[in-house]
Order: C-alpha cells, then sequence, then structure tokens
C-alpha cells in the first residue's frame, strides 16, 4: 500500500538555558490514503506534539530535528518556508483540536468561522462559501444549519462546538485530517456520534486519519492500525486487530489490561504503576522498563525494533531472539 503521510525519524528538540530537551524521538510512521492510524499512549507520551510537528506549528523554543523527514504525497514538508506551508495547513492538512471551546474564536460566529477557512484556500466569492459552509453543517449533523451559522460558539453545545471544528477542517477537503482527542470532555453519547461522523466523512472523502487518543477503548472498530506511543517513542505498531488479540511489549499489554470490559466476567482492573516520565529525564535503554514488571538487565540498552509478524512490530528485548 502506497503511503499518503511518511513520517521518518521524526524528532523535536526544545532549546532552554538548562539543555536541549527531546520530548519526540525518531518517531516513524505511514498513513495510506483512506486509512485510519490511530496513535494511543498515556498523557505525557509526545501525540499532541508529533501531530502539530507535521504542520510545524511548534513554539519558538522548539525545532525539528536534522535527519526528519515529514513526507505528503512523496513532499517533503520540513525544508517549505511559511508561506508554502500556510498552503498545506487546512488545504491538504487540516486538524481537530482537542478543545474546541479555545480553538473557536469567541467574537466570531460559527458560519464565519467556516468560511473563513473555505476562502483562505479557494478562490471562490462569499455567496459560494455560505453555501458550502451550510452544506458542511449539516454534513456533521448539526441540525438546523440556517440558525447555527449565525451563533457564536458560547451558544453551542460541547458537541455541537466539536461538529463546527470538523466542518472547517473538512472545508477545503484535505488528503489528511488528524483527530487530536477529538472527543475529549465529551459524554459517551456524543463520543460515538463524532467518532461515527468522523468515519463517514473518512470513507466519504477517503481521506486518511490519524487519531490521537489515550483510549484505547475507542480504536477497536474505528482504527485500521494502531501505533502505541510511550516517552516520545513509538514502542510497537501492529494492525488494530493483531494488536488487540496479541500485543507484544509491556506498555501495550498493560495499556489493555487497564480498559474495562463490558462482557465477559468481572475483573479488577490492573493499573500502570507510576507515571510518564519528564522529557528533561528519559530514562536509559528501554523508557518503559521503570514501570515494566519484565525487565531485566538489557532492558538498560534501546532495544532494536523487530517484526512480530506481518506489520506487526515492536520494541522489546523480551521480543528479540537474542
Amino acid at each position: 500500500m502506497t503511503s499518503l503521510l511518511d513520517v521518518r525519524r521524526l524528532t523535536v528538540n526544545f532549546f532552554s538555558e538548562a539543555g536541549t530537551v527531546t520530548p519526540v524521538d525518531e518517531v516513524s510512521f505511514q498513513l495510506a490514503k483512506g486509512e485510519t492510524l490511530a496513535l494511543v499512549g498515556e498523557s505525557g507520551c509526545g501525540k499532541s506534539l508529533t501531530a502539530l510537528s507535521i504542520l510545524q506549528l511548534l513554539p519558538r523554543a522548539a525545532s525539528i530535528g536534522p535527519g526528519s523527514t515529514i513526507e505528503l504525497d512523496g513532499e517533503d514538508l520540513v525544508p517549505m518556508d511559511e508561506a508554502a506551508l500556510r498552503a498545506v495547513r487546512g488545504g491538504r492538512i487540516a486538524m481537530i483540536f482537542q478543545d474546541p471551546m479555545t480553538s473557536l474564536d469567541p467574537v466570531y460566529t460559527a458560519g464565519s468561522q467556516i468560511t473563513e477557512a473555505i476562502r483562505a484556500h479557494r478562490d471562490v466569492g462569499k455567496r459560494q462559501a455560505r453555501e458550502r459552509a451550510l452544506q458542511l453543517l449539516e454534513e456533521v449533523g448539526i441540525p438546523d444549519p440556517l440558525s447555527r451559522f449565525d451563533q457564536y460558539p458560547h451558544e453551542l453545545s460541547g458537541g455541537m462546538r466539536q461538529r463546527v471544528m470538523i466542518a472547517i477542517a473538512l472545508s477545503c477537503e484535505p488528503q489528511v485530517l488528524i483527530a487530536d482527542e477529538p472527543t475529549t470532555a465529551l459524554d459517551v453519547t456524543v463520543q460515538a456520534q463524532i467518532l461515527e461522523i468522523l468515519d463517514r466523512l473518512r470513507r466519504s472523502h477517503d481521506m486518511a486519519v490519524l487519531l490521537i487518543t489515550h483510549d484505547l477503548g475507542i480504536v477497536a472498530g474505528r482504527a485500521d492500525r494502531v501505533a502505541v506511543m510511550y516517552a516520545g517513542r513509538i514502542v510497537e505498531t501492529a494492525p488494530t486487530d493483531r494488536l488487540f488479540q496479541h500485543p507484544a511489549h509491556p506498555y501495550t499489554q498493560a495499556l489493555l489490561a487497564s480498559v474495562p470490559r463490558l462482557t465477559g466476567p468481572l475483573q479488577r482492573l490492573s493499573p500502570i504503576h507510576g507515571t510518564v516520565p519528564n522529557p528533561d529525564a528519559w530514562p536509559a535503554g528501554c523508557r518503559f522498563h521503570p514501570r515494566c514488571p519484565y525487565a531485566f538487565d538489557r532492558c538498560q540498552q534501546q532495544p532494536p525494533v523487530r517484526t512480530v509478524s506481518d506489520g506487526h512490530e515492536t520494541a522489546c528485548w523480551l521480543e528479540s531472539p537474542q
């Protein structure tokens, strides 16, 4: 399968008086047209920073490290200047941010923010942009689009605001959609509706979707493949069914063991002891080994990425033939 988005050895460095911190360290993954890849892991593992790096929406103190490549349809985005990147952001790659209340401008109506995105990337007039915006509001499941068009973000519910964010992201029919925790702070029913909308729009627009979440429970049935991230590195990548049935990395196993099950006998959840370390104090070797119940001496060294089966890779000494 040909990759539409190909991220290779992505490294992000933060510079300060205390030294250099690397919260994203040589991350690599591929995303094909029409595919959904879920990037999962605990908060603080570097998932959102990885997404922001793709669009180069980094703070001034941060930079993408040498040797990193982010190829979109064969074109490397890393060396692009700001003018070229503006055409990519929203036009070819769109992003849905975690909190729509802080992402939407409170002094502009929902409709005006959608039309602004359309006119920024398409040579259309106000009337055409308005018609397209109303069509998008209907497409993302907002009832009575005509009245919602003129409402401000604070007049909309959390689910409605998230739908507006999706409409803005889809306004220019991007090739890649990055959804960063798109169901944060929404109740379970609305979460399911938002995820269903994203899945339906992916199929109808044939988009590639990078779904970022810390909840493996919402990944099943929504993603084609899963990349598990811990402490700035990808520790396991596999097709979704394979990952759920045969997780290879102890961190993936621990994440799955902490997910409540609705069927089968009642079982006590197994928490992951400890917390994700700070980027300025990453452990040597396998970064999960201080929390890993299977850790042994060799874990002080960084394990190589090993192929477990077709499309299934992990970085763990337990999976090494040595």
